[in-house]
This record gives structure tokens, sequence and C-alpha cells, in this order.
């Protein structure tokens, strides 16, 4: 008998778009092993590989690709059917500030889900820096920030995301040049203060390479191998390589990524998409 089980097709998808097991297991809320082993069991079923695992990150076989195309439909359709029983009458429109690191990483799978479950709720996405939005959250220009913690914002904790130095292949010694090549953000980043507090305790010399408000921007300079880049480690590309003791980089705390919510958004469209952040993100 023929089946494809809906939630390793989850997982299947997961894997796709994180290009690593480890983050598609975060995804989707089970262990590395347990996605593993459900993968591979549905590879054994079929009798042809479905990824392609190399040292660093794993890519769609021919035969993955084409099974992708219908799990991301197949799926799509089980969200649409729940959210046609469930709740068909919700309305309405959320506007949420998330910073660039987060929102290329942690919100698309998120929002994305949201949207098939309620399909009647319009969602804007203002992408600022965190600071930026701490006066929006207080003012209700915005209804939810899921944010680094900074001063003014307050709101429930998610989860601390580590913070990790990274570079390319291609430019594998820059961490050994003095002072060190750094891409930051802007002053008023916590990302920023965190990397060059562990550099200055560690009495390593440094230059801000570049500094930008965007993540674009510092993925850019990282990429022409002019410089290295703290980052959230939930929005380093895969194709990137982290550096750590071994390359006499010192660790940098983690960031405390966290939910706020204006005194406007008292109502039912943000308090689902609410629940969904916490329940996707936590951990």
């Amino acid at each position: 008998m023929k089946t494809l089980d809906l939630d390793v097709l989850a997982m299947i998808v997961a894997v796709a778009d994180t290009g690593n097991f480890s983050r598609a297991a975060e995804l989707v809320h089970r262990t590395q092993s347990a996605v593993s082993m459900q993968i591979k069991t549905l590879e054994l079923a079929l009798g042809k590989p479905l990824f392609l695992r190399k040292p660093r990150s794993v890519v769609p076989t021919q035969d993955g690709e084409v099974l992708l195309t219908y799990a991301r439909r197949m799926l799509t359709l089980r969200d649409e059917a729940w959210a046609a029983v469930v709740r068909p009458d919700v309305t309405g429109r959320v506007v949420i500030g998330v910073p660039d690191d987060y929102a290329s990483s942690l919100l698309p799978s998120i929002l994305k889900k949201f949207s098939a479950t309620y399909p009647k709720v319009e969602i804007q996405v203002v992408g600022l820096p965190s600071s930026a939005l701490a006066p929006m959250v207080k003012e209700g220009t915005v209804d939810l920030v899921c944010a680094t913690r900074v001063k003014g914002i307050s709101g429930e904790f998610i989860r601390f995301e580590p913070m990790v130095w990274a570079t390319v292949p291609s430019a594998s010694d820059l961490w050994r040049e003095r002072p060190l090549p750094i891409a930051v953000f802007l002053p008023g980043s916590v990302a920023r203060e965190n990397a060059i507090r562990s550099l200055e305790k560690a009495r390593i010399g440094y230059r801000t390479s570049y500094e930008s408000p965007s993540l674009m921007g510092l993925l850019s300079m990282v990429e022409a191998g002019l410089a290295i880049a703290p980052l959230a480690r939930c929005a380093v590309p895969p194709h990137f390589t982290l550096l750590d003791h071994a390359h006499g980089l010192p660790d940098i705390a983690p960031l405390e990524v966290v939910l706020a919510r204006s005194t406007k958004s008292k109502r039912p469209p943000c308090d689902f998409l609410a629940e969904k952040i916490m329940a996707e993100l936590r951990r």
C-alpha cells in the first residue's frame, strides 16, 4: 500500500528549505535523529534517495525535487482544509515588525502556515532593526514585534538565539588578520554590541570594515571575502563557514528573542499569530 505521511512530508520540506537536518528538526519540533531516520525510511520505501548529503549541507536530488513539489501542495491543502472547518470566520489585518535577520530565517515558514490556516487575515511585515521597532510597538504603529530584547521592548520571552562568527570557505584565513575585519549592524544593535564586547574582552584588535542596517549588506561583504560577520545562528546561510575557539575567536553572548504586543493588538487575528509564533519558536 502506497502511503505518504504528511508529518514526514513536512520534514522533507523543512530539510529542503534549511539545507540542514538539525535546523529542520527545530522547525518540526523533532530530534535530528528522528528526522533523519524518517526520511531514510521513506527513501528505502521509494527505492530512491531524496537528498544528496554533503559535508555541510544537504540538497534535494531530482527525485527529491519532484516529491517536494507534491509535498508543498499536500501540506498547503491540509492547512486550507483545517482552516475551512475550524476557523473560517477569522478576518482582519496584522502588522508585525521584525528585524532582517529574523525575517529571513525565523518568520517565513510561520507566516506561510498562518496564511494557509487564516486565509482571510492580511499580514503586513515591517522590516527594521529592533531598536527602531521599539517606539513603533509603543505607539501602536505595529501590532506585534518579534525582535531582540532592547530598551523599549519588554515582550514575552521566546528563546535565546546563539550568535556565531561567519565567513565563507574562500576566505577561510581571514580570521587571522589583525585588526580583525568585521561587518556589523549599525550602532544600537545588540548583536553588534555583543560581538564587539567579546572581542574587547579577548583583547583582539578589530576594525569595522562595513556597517549596515541590512542583513543582506553584511552577507554581501562576507561573500566578497572582505570581512567576517557576527550573526544570529538562524540567519547564517548554509554555505557559510562558522568560526570558533579553534580559530582564536571568542564566544558571543546570545540574543534574547521576545514577542512584544501593542495595546491595539487585543483582537483575534493578532492573538492567533502570536500563539503561532510562540508555539513554533519557543524552545
